[in-house]
């Protein structure tokens, strides 16, 4: 998961409050729970104490001690019920002190000394053996002569340590699983919270210059999402105003300048007919009809882009074999090959179909045929090759040119785009050839890639989707 993505940094930020919550609940309600059970078994004491109050001071004279702890064991049986009683004067003699508990748990003769409190009650925790604790209360008493006694009980604290745990245990097992049903919910809430913003991304990913008809799909939420994807929809829809206002004056443009351009170089080849021209004034004549034509090249090329854009191409689909069309294509300009001294040749199988404007393809053809001769110095050899591979028409030219610098590779496809070494003005290339296949292999569904190597050669791979097969009408007999 990518670590700086909204979707990670909120299930972050709800994982650590959630937690940090479900943590400060834990560590409050263990320290409530123990103030509880602790004070409980504190209050318990202290009732005790509080008992032994009158007995002491009845049974304090005429019969003394002896009888004194008599009547406490008689009542209270402390070793018996495993608790502890200690009664001390305000010397440090002890009055009375319980037996050790009949299981042995602790030894009564072990515990702290007397600890006089400055409060009429109080309480502390004493260590015994094997981790285990007891709670000790203290209650002072005055008898009516001035003397104090101080009378204290306990008990192990055996069950509030065992509940303890069990809390301990049920907070580890129980505070995980909260914490993973908590955030597995996060993650849904979070995942269903922003499905409209990844909707959203991958249709705005499918949206180019050829579809911008498409739009956003707008989520009933009347948030802020809501409001984005309208808003992107109203860009998009100036986006393709704006480029449709920009192909039709393209279009009309180019279609204007085609008359006059024709009647130019018209009128320019009859003057250079004309015999009272010197030399000079037809060699001057002879380079603007040149330029004449290169600029009919272009505006040509304007107006097939234009068509190919609005999807003009379309109209005239059919149904033909792709390697048959390279084939006699290649064949059509192995007389250009010739001239130079290049070797071209041709692997077109028989059978790859495909559905299109059967002259457009072929122009794809012939462009990079054209560009392949032109760009590959003598000797040297372009080969042409048409395949089906994996449901597409690969058509692939491949020659031993000149190449194509690396910085230059991404923008070949770009209009009026020339490279210095490959597309200078003297080879009269304009920057169009290689748009108009890009432009022809979209509106068929395809795409043209290049690889090249500057001094080695370059590679063109044009796929395009197969026809479906045709199915064949069942026989029937008249």
């Amino acid at each position: 998961m990518n670590t700086r993505s909204l979707k990670f940094q909120l299930l972050g930020w709800y994982a650590l409050l959630l937690a940090s919550g479900f943590g400060l609940l834990g560590v409050a309600t263990y320290v409530a729970l123990e103030r509880s059970l602790t004070g409980a078994v504190m209050d318990s004491q202290l009732r005790r104490a509080r008992q032994l109050v009158p007995l002491l001071l009845e049974q304090r004279q005429p019969l003394g001690d002896q009888r004194l702890g008599e009547e406490i064991e008689a009542r209270y049986a402390p070793d018996r019920n495993d608790r502890f009683v200690r009664i001390s004067r305000e010397d440090g003699s002890v009055l009375y002190l319980s037996a050790p508990p009949i299981d042995q748990s602790f030894d009564p003769a072990s515990l702290p000394p007397p600890a006089w409190p400055s409060a009429a009650e109080s309480s502390r925790k004493a260590p015994l053996l094997g981790g285990r604790q007891m709670l000790l209360t203290s209650h002072k008493v005055q008898a009516p002569e001035g003397m104090k006694y101080l009378i204290e009980t306990g008990a192990p604290m055996d069950d509030v340590q065992a509940d303890m745990r069990h809390w301990l245990t049920f907070l580890g097992v129980g505070l995980p699983v909260e914490m993973a049903l908590a955030l597995g919910g996060g993650y849904v809430l979070v995942k269903r919270a922003l499905g409209p913003v990844d909707r959203i991304a991958a249709s705005a990913e499918r949206i180019s210059s050829s579809n911008l008809s498409e739009r956003l799909p707008v989520p009933q939420t009347g948030d802020e999402l809501e409001r984005l994807s309208v808003a992107l929809n109203h860009m998009i829809q100036r986006l393709e105003e704006a480029l449709q206002y920009s192909r039709r004056f393209v279009a009309d443009a180019s279609h204007e300048l085609r008359t006059p351009l024709t009647i130019l170089r018209g009128e320019i080849e009859s003057f250079v007919q004309d015999p009272r021209l010197t030399a000079d004034r037809r060699e001057q004549l002879g380079s603007v009809l040149e330029e004449v034509e290169h600029l009919t090249h272009i505006v040509e090329g304007l107006f097939a882009m234009s068509r190919l854009d609005a999807g003009e191409a379309q109209s005239e689909w059919v149904r033909f074999d792709l390697a048959q069309l390279a084939a006699a294509t290649a064949d059509q300009m192995a007389l250009l090959a010739e001239d130079k001294k290049i070797r071209l040749s041709c692997v077109a199988n028989g059978g790859v179909w495909v559905e299109g404007d059967r002259s457009r393809l072929k122009q794809v053809v012939v462009n990079l045929l054209d560009n392949a001769i032109k760009y590959t110095p003598p000797e040297g050899a372009v080969s042409l090759a048409v395949k089906a591979v994996d449901g597409h028409a690969v058509l692939e030219v491949q020659d031993t040119g000149i190449g194509i610098p690396a910085e230059a590779l991404p923008r070949i496809f770009e209009r009026f785009f020339r490279v210095d070494r490959a597309r200078s003005r003297e080879q009269g290339g304009a920057g169009l050839g290689l748009s108009i296949v890009k432009s022809i292999c979209a509106a068929h569904y395809g795409r043209v890639e290049a690889t090249s190597t500057p001094d080695k050669g370059s590679h063109f791979r044009v796929e395009l989707p197969l026809a479906k097969p045709q199915t064949k009408q069942p026989f029937q007999n008249s």
